[in-house]
């Protein structure tokens, strides 16, 4: 009997994201998440309930939010955001079980204990290796072979910021290119610093993986055009709003996966015991009509391997 009414239980799932309901993008990935669960036996208003926060790019607002989902005690919560997700909703709950869907270094974060054994209240997926960092300057030189400078717009308040660069910095001699490091906290500085770094000939531009780049991706794409400097970003988003090429991690299919965690841990699975699991899926985006607006040709060599191709 008491099975019985354990499994008749509707199940709770907290889920807080870093953005606006009306951004596309996390509607799609949401949308990917819910579709995992289905296809996993759980329906939102039959067996499970979804509390989902958009709490937008705000740290006081992500707080509160966290807070929030954390007082009402959920079985499971999604930390959908990485680290702009992770660390309050860490900071607000021990015990909640928390699943991250795109976090670049748990360790470093000391969201986990180890990749293998997590250890704590959180597990999830990664996004990449820092190594593959390097992969983005090496499409910057594909792309645009006269470039012999690049600024690499980084976080250094968090350890991925660290790490990207370090990755970055270790193929630029065999690339033959200088690297200037422009750290992202606000969008006057962020101008200040590109432009400034603009005024010389041959540059090009890497922005890592953060969620402040995420936040301010208009103001880089838009600097990018008026400066006409040809640029890498981690995420395929950046390309489909106006920028020139992205290599990175298929998000939508890391919600997916995301659901399977969620499912593993409201069938009784601790998230200690669930190692943490890398990116199983890339995917590398172009945007022709930025290559043209810069006076780039894409060679047919980089062209052959994009996944997606804006025309």
């Amino acid at each position: 009997m008491a099975r019985a009414q354990q499994s008749d239980r509707v199940r709770r799932i907290g889920v807080l994201l870093a953005a606006t309901a009306d951004d596309p993008d996390y509607q799609a990935r949401i949308a990917a998440f819910q579709q995992g669960l289905q296809q996993l036996g759980w329906s939102d208003g039959h067996n499970v309930h979804i509390d989902t926060r958009w709490a937008t790019t705000k740290a006081d607002d992500i707080r509160r939010h966290a807070a929030e989902l954390a007082a009402l005690a959920p079985d499971v919560i999604l930390a959908g955001t990485g680290t702009a997700t992770v660390a309050p909703l860490l900071q607000a709950t021990r015990t909640v079980p928390i699943v991250f869907a795109v976090v670049i270094d748990p360790v470093g974060a000391g969201f986990v204990d180890s990749l293998a054994r997590p250890g704590g209240n959180a597990t999830g997926f990664t996004v990449f290796e820092y190594g593959m960092s390097g992969k983005w300057l090496e499409l910057l030189k594909q792309i645009a072979p006269a470039v012999t400078r690049a600024a690499v717009l980084r976080d250094p308040t968090i350890a991925s910021g660290i790490g990207q660069f370090a990755a970055v910095q270790a193929v630029a001699p065999s690339l033959g290119v200088d690297l200037s490091a422009v750290d992202v906290r606000d969008a006057g500085e962020i101008e200040r610093a590109v432009t400034a770094f603009a005024r010389s000939s041959n540059g090009g531009l890497i922005v890592t993986a953060s969620a402040l780049a995420t936040y301010h991706r208009d103001l880089l794409i838009a600097l990018a055009a008026r400066l006409q400097l040809p640029a890498v970003y981690p995420y395929r988003f950046f390309v489909t709003v106006g920028g020139l090429i992205s290599y990175g991690p298929n998000f939508v299919e890391q919600y997916r996966q995301a659901a399977g965690y969620v499912d593993r841990i409201l069938k009784g699975e601790k998230p200690a015991e669930l190692p943490v699991q890398g990116a199983t899926k890339y995917e590398l985006a172009i945007n022709l009509k930025t290559a043209k607006g810069i006076g780039l040709t894409v060679p047919p060599a980089v062209l052959a391997r994009a996944g997606e191709v804006i025309e």
